[in-house]
């Protein structure tokens, strides 16, 4: 029998082995052996049972005494997450806000992407588990059309975009992670699954778009009071909207006079910043040739930046030292992305690249997203919470990401890197300053859309509008931004948790250091946020706030 340092965190490890159960796709994030052959209930009444079984355990988890202040914040986070994953299930907001960056049928594809492959009895687990691909969806559509029964309506923005996301799946995308497989067509009834999960996924895509789009609705933003909550869930902070969202625009204005600066030391003063975009990513300095030599390039990068920082500024534990570096499968959404290692690291942690079907890379805006997506940013971060069984329950270490306390860490650990001169290259450095660019931009254009807020032209943010500007001030390409309006509209308060929680991260620093004055140390700093695990903006403001130094 496991021994736990207090009922709390033996209520946590209850709380994440059954989550699990009732979620096989966890159990393989996880790490837990014996459900890879099975898939989620997608349906509403499956929804309402986890929920049933979450309100037990937050009755428990309000009426338990922390022994410390270890089980204190413990218990904290854990009241906090269960009560924002209620308030989205209760309101019936996770049911209706979808996109093709979150929506289940994503979801199962990338499942697959972390299957072990090596042994029969792993493709065999595979070959299950494409079976019910078909189950899944349909569980899932279940669900659509009892929120469509109810009044609740997704925008048709993005039933479409998922819709077309699943016709990827269909076009051979399944077949062709078979084939990757098993390349010798040694297992026919893998193929035969893959076959299945193509005519699901057809079905599926030709039901969203000739069924359920024309009954959605038009409007793509959710309004103020469907924000908010969202926003709540994402950073775990009590926003004034308006304030963040003027903030934002200041924000975009610093950033895009550095930009300026910066081109102008490529020779390319007063050309527009899209122009000079252009100009970077046809460049041959940063190019790389062949995916393979991307892949290889991405794992250099990060294993160096483990030497350059670890025992100076982070002390980076051996076992979470390596990060892994794969292509995203087809179909996935156009940013990269990361995946932890297993609870028992047996799985390391992992970056995904989506090529987008492109064979030509250039690195020149690539370096800065993989300080954020390996070390010193997500990975670091999500791999030291793994570690850390003393301090952090098993829901801290597993269950309780928090977009702002993790996406603002790793926007900071991009700026932190460019404090440390990694950007010194002015192309490095325009490819840095275009993602700080965007995620200022994001606040801009989410909390616009989606609150009806005015321009600079005095008309209320749309799509046209918010393209236009993240082409011409975050220097993205048109096809790219057009993607990630897509997303932001789909994902209310995602988007803004970025630069939310970087600027949270960065006014704890400073007040650590205007308290600590010359005892303030980074590395200790580094050790201690890290290790205290993951936790909303608010609370982790003030748990710093006590922080004296160490990282005890």
């Amino acid at each position: 029998m496991t021994e736990f340092r207090s009922p709390l965190f033996a209520l946590a490890d209850e709380f994440v082995e059954t989550n699990a159960r009732m979620s096989p796709m966890a159990c393989t994030e996880l790490g837990i052996s014996g459900y890879d052959d099975k898939l989620d209930d997608f349906t509403l009444a499956e929804a309402n049972q986890q929920a049933d079984f979450a309100r037990e355990v937050l009755k428990k988890a309000k009426a338990a005494e922390p022994i410390d202040d270890i089980d204190r914040i413990g218990k904290d986070v854990l009241v906090e997450r269960i009560e924002s994953n209620l308030g989205v299930h209760d309101s019936l907001e996770q049911f209706v806000t979808y996109s093709p960056i979150s929506n289940p049928a994503a979801n199962i594809r990338s499942i697959f992407a972390i299957m072990p492959t090596e042994s029969k009895d792993a493709i065999d687990n595979i070959t299950a588990r494409l079976n019910l691909v078909e189950k899944s969806l349909q569980g899932w559509k279940q669900t659509i059309e009892e929120m469509d029964a109810l009044g609740k309506k997704t925008a048709r923005r993005q039933v479409v975009g998922v819709a077309e996301q699943l016709a990827t799946f269909a076009n051979g995308g399944w077949s062709s992670m078979a084939k990757d497989i098993d390349p010798k067509l040694e297992h026919p009834a893998l193929h035969k699954a893959a076959d299945r999960a193509q005519n699901a996924s057809a079905e599926m895509s030709n039901w969203l778009s000739e069924v359920h789009a024309p009954r959605s609705t038009e409007q793509d933003g959710v309004g103020e009071e469907r924000y908010k909550p969202w926003a709540s869930y994402f950073t775990g902070a009590n926003l004034n909207l308006k304030d963040t969202y003027e903030w934002g625009i200041e924000e975009l204005d610093r950033i895009n006079d550095r930009m300026h600066r910066a081109a102008a030391k490529l020779g390319l003063e007063g050309m527009p910043l899209k122009d000079v975009a252009e100009y970077c990513e046809n460049a041959e300095l940063h190019r790389i040739t062949g995916e393979d030599a991307l892949l290889q390039q991405l794992k250099d990068f990060t294993q160096s930046a483990v030497q350059k920082l670890n025992g100076t500024y982070f002390d980076i534990d051996e076992r979470i030292a390596f990060c892994d570096a794969k292509l995203a499968p087809e179909g996935s959404a156009g940013a990269a992305y990361y995946l932890p290692p297993s609870e028992d690291l047996s799985r390391p942690g992992s970056t995904w690249y989506p090529t987008l079907g492109h064979t030509q890379f250039n690195f020149w805006h690539i370096a800065s997203t993989w300080y954020h997506e390996a070390v010193p940013g997500h990975h670091l971060q999500i791999a030291t919470a793994i570690l850390e069984k003393d301090r952090l329950s098993r829901f801290q270490r597993s269950g309780a990401w928090i977009s702002g306390y993790g996406e603002g860490w790793a926007l900071y650990a991009e700026k932190f890197m460019d404090e440390l001169g990694a950007f010194e290259d002015p192309a490095l450095e325009l490819g840095y300053l275009s993602g700080q660019a965007l995620r200022a931009a994001r606040v801009v254009v989410d909390i616009g859309m989606h609150c009806g807020y005015l321009d600079q032209n005095g008309q209320v943010w749309n799509a046209d509008s918010a393209l236009k500007l993240l082409v011409e001030n975050a220097m993205m390409a048109p096809d790219y931004a057009k993607s990630e309006i897509e997303r932001y509209l789909g994902w209310p308060g995602q988007a803004i948790s970025y630069k939310v929680g970087e600027r949270y991260w960065l006014e704890i620093r400073e007040a650590a250091k205007q308290r600590l004055g010359s005892a303030f140390n980074i590395k200790e700093f580094h050790n201690f946020a890290l290790k205290i695990g993951p936790m909303g903006l608010d609370a982790l403001r003030t748990e710093m706030s006590a922080w004296s130094g160490g990282t005890k």
